[in-house]
């Protein structure tokens, strides 16, 4: 979910340029002058209930995401076609891809004045690596030797057959991480990866106040940052309701706040948000209910935007569920998946917002290729879908006692498109199947960290940095932050850490589509399309955009 970068890595410049062209522009762009802008006057934007409290190294959910995004300065940051520059880091340099040395800008401070050096770094990182701090984005600094000794966990399995994880770090801080004075942090790699750097503009890099690592529950709460926003006081967080912010008049990094504050007012429902926009009470939103996919473009005439972003979108099938285990179970995967119209549910019922899958990443990243070994198990293919089902059954009954739920958040507009999967798969397959309602995203986060689900789960990745590893290592590499279903092949893991060590961007490529064709032979989840990110905004607001990811660009949006 979010993005920086000045390196001598080998073949970076070539993965930044690709990024670049990569992300296009947008269709509805605003003509009016930004004289009349008013660089005091607060915003208010569409959102939800966060996860978790703010800390950066536990949100990758896109709510709390972007709240985290404006309060934190990373050492990079990403522009809006996700070209990484530099924002604490002075330079970032290496001669060997493995051993690095990264400079810190003198002077940073966090909101209530405390400085930030190498060593605030140093200490956020370790305390995100540490699994007894249950960080969920803990994943990210994998690559620093050292990780697997503070990230250690214990498995048992139960009386049931559930394993349950609990930490036991071998160290309390990675032996690959140094602040070798105020200004310096080294950073030894367990093996050379050309594009580590790209990664240190996501959010889990960030910098924390040592209050955050003494109480992060009570911190979290009232976080204090370093970036072009902060609370506006404390208690600015109405559980429920929404999160103020103001702009830190004290920020002089790349992404300086162009109006007064921005306010995250939550909803359940993108209906009643649509409303409040078309009457001026709400100022921006990237949530659309489905019927206004058709007449958005009208509605706001000039205050529209929709442009192809790294955002993709599954349905995950849990490993855990008895009717999708062993060779029947991958066979009833491969029968859902040509049990699905793609190319009618995105026409339809997104109105051309969403792109058919090819595969599990994104068309805007460098080394996107739409002819994977194995994807053709995504064209739609109804008797296809028949004889694969008949040849499950032969091998293990379906268990038909329950309708095959798949859960959901209804505030993004899902219900329609997943009802639409659902008669699929009643009128292709003779299977019931419904949609699991939830007001909140949270509340389907913590079902599938749980591993409860009942049945399956829509899911989706906005891009955290520049990369197809992105869209496979967090969600798909055994034990990863956001692989909720616990999916593990040992191949896949091997092709992943081979791709990280490539010496060129196009070896790298390669190595991660050849994991791909692993996800196709398992398929732990099932592409369904690329988002094509349509926002609309208020007559308050003179023009809006999203970055290359998707996620609006809200210190850059100008208020009338």
């Amino acid at each position: 979910m979010r993005f920086s970068r000045t390196s001598k890595a080998l073949g970076v410049a070539a993965i930044i340029a690709l990024a670049v062209t990569g992300c296009g522009g947008g269709s509805g762009s605003n003509t009016n002058s930004s004289a009349a802008a008013d660089p005091n006057k607060v915003i208010t934007a569409y959102s939800n209930e966060p996860q978790h409290p703010l800390l950066p190294a536990n949100t990758n959910e896109v709510y709390g995401g972007r709240v985290v995004e404006l309060l934190f300065e990373g050492l990079r940051a990403y522009d809006a076609s996700g070209k990484p520059v530099n924002a604490l880091a002075e330079s970032i340099d290496t001669t060997d891809s493995q051993n690095w040395t990264i400079k810190v800008k003198s002077g940073a401070k966090f909101t209530n004045g405390e400085e930030i050096t190498a060593k605030t770094f140093v200490d956020s990182w370790n305390f995100a690596a540490l699994s007894t701090n249950l960080q969920n984005n803990g994943f990210f600094f994998e690559s620093i030797e050292g990780y697997a000794d503070v990230s250690a966990v214990n498995e048992t399995t139960g009386a049931d057959g559930k394993k349950t994880s609990t930490p036991a770090p071998k160290a309390q801080t990675m032996s690959g991480l140094a602040a070798k004075d105020d200004q310096t942090i080294t950073v030894k790699l367990s093996q050379p990866e050309a594009d580590w750097s790209l990664r240190l503009g996501y959010s889990a890099f960030y910098p924390l106040p040592s209050a955050a690592l003494k109480d992060p529950k009570t911190f979290g709460e009232n976080p204090v940052g370093n970036g072009p926003y902060k609370f506006a006081k404390e208690g600015s967080w109405v559980h429920d309701q929404s999160i103020s912010l103001v702009k830190n008049p004290d920020y002089n990094g790349p992404r300086a706040a162009k109006n007064g504050g921005v306010t995250f007012k939550f909803y359940t429902d993108p209906g009643p948000a649509y409303t409040d926009l078309q009457a001026d009470n709400l100022d921006v939103t990237d949530v659309l209910p489905s019927n206004a996919l058709k007449t958005y473009t009208t509605d706001f005439q000039d205050r529209n935007s929709t442009k192809p972003v790294a955002n993709n979108s599954t349905l995950n099938i849990p490993g855990y569920n008895p009717n999708f285990q062993g060779e029947a179970g991958k066979l009833r995967r491969q029968a859902l998946s040509h049990a699905i119209n793609r190319e009618e549910i995105t026409k339809v019922i997104f109105n051309g917002t969403r792109t058919p899958a090819t595969e599990f990443t994104a068309p805007v990243l460098d080394g996107y290729n739409d002819k994977i070994p194995g994807n053709d198990v995504l064209k739609f293919d109804v008797q296809k879908a028949k004889d694969l089902w008949a040849q499950a059954e032969k091998i293990k009954p379906y268990d038909a006692s329950k309708p095959l739920q798949i859960a959901s958040n209804t505030d993004g507009g899902n219900k329609e498109w997943i009802d639409a999967v659902a008669n699929g798969f009643k009128n292709n397959l003779g299977i019931q199947a419904e949609i699991q309602p939830f007001a909140k995203f949270a509340e389907v986060l913590d079902l599938r960290k749980s591993q409860s689900l009942p049945g399956l789960t829509r899911s989706g990745w906005q891009g955290d940095y520049p990369s197809l590893y992105n869209f496979l290592g967090p969600v798909w590499a055994t034990n990863a932050s956001s692989n909720y279903e616990k999916y593990s092949n040992p191949e896949f893991d091997k092709l992943l850490k081979e791709g990280l060590a490539a010496k060129t961007p196009e070896d790298a490529n390669t190595k991660f589509n050849k994991a791909q064709e692993i996800l196709f032979q398992d398929l732990p989840g099932l592409p369904l399309w690329y988002l094509n990110r349509p926002i609309v905004w208020s007559n308050n607001v003179v023009k809006a955009e999203t970055g290359w990811n998707g996620g609006i660009l809200y210190y850059n949006i100008e208020a009338k």
